[in-house]
């Protein structure tokens, strides 16, 4: 039995290289973050605050949740609304809230014993979720490419100036957040092997991943 542990920044392409992994060991993925941005969804549906981390937490132990190819909320396919901008600009905030990600973290190990094996990602993983992982990745990138990333993801084409600094500014903004905060924060952890995706490939990086497999 296999599970890998990636963690990192946004747009350092998380999402790419551990789906890519799964696809390469046979395994199931699991995107943290996703779920995360479910409950933040949730919440802005429902006119609660960001920061409002009592109704926040509610939500999250209340709603139903369903992760694999695509992320049901209460039975609705969200696999796209949860990648809506509206979404993008609050999603630090709920998921900085102790309740919150307690709530998400035993449901992300629960998932993770119900399938014994598995590539599991997002900020906190190698550090708190699954820090006796078989392998733990810390996967970054320079700035400017993880913003050109971010920016092409609402593009149809190249991204506009306009759209990559604002990338670029949001991504500023999540990192203080991540690496800022008092409840698991995002971090190298102890044993992880870091990963430079800057100018690679998501094959070059899944291979390079595997192989220390």
């Amino acid at each position: 039995m296999t599970v890998v542990a990636i963690d990192g920044p946004g747009g350092s392409g998380k999402s790419t290289v551990a789906r890519g992994l799964a696809r390469r060991l046979g395994l199931d993925w699991l995107d943290t973050g996703a779920m995360y941005r479910a409950v933040a969804l949730a919440g802005l549906r429902r006119d609660v605050a960001p920061d409002d981390a009592d109704r926040l937490a509610r939500i999250a132990r209340s709603m139903r949740l369903e992760m694999g190819h695509a992320v049901l909320l209460d039975g609705e396919d969200v696999t796209e609304a949860i990648r809506l901008p509206e979404v993008d600009a609050v999603v630090s905030v709920v998921a900085s809230h102790p309740a919150v990600r307690a709530e998400l973290v035993a449901r992300q190990r629960a998932w993770v014993a119900s399938r014994g094996a598995a590539v599991v990602e997002g900020r906190d993983i190698t550090s708190v979720v699954l820090p006796d992982a078989d392998l733990k990745i810390y996967l970054t990138a320079d700035a400017a490419e993880r913003a050109l990333r971010r920016a092409g993801q609402h593009a149809h084409g190249a991204p506009a100036r306009a759209d990559v600094r604002a990338a670029s500014e949001a991504i500023a903004r999540r990192d203080r957040l991540d690496a800022g905060r008092s409840h698991s924060p995002l971090v190298v952890a102890e044993g992880a092997i870091v990963v430079d995706s800057t100018g690679r490939s998501a094959d070059e990086v899944v291979d390079e991943i595997a192989a220390l497999l």
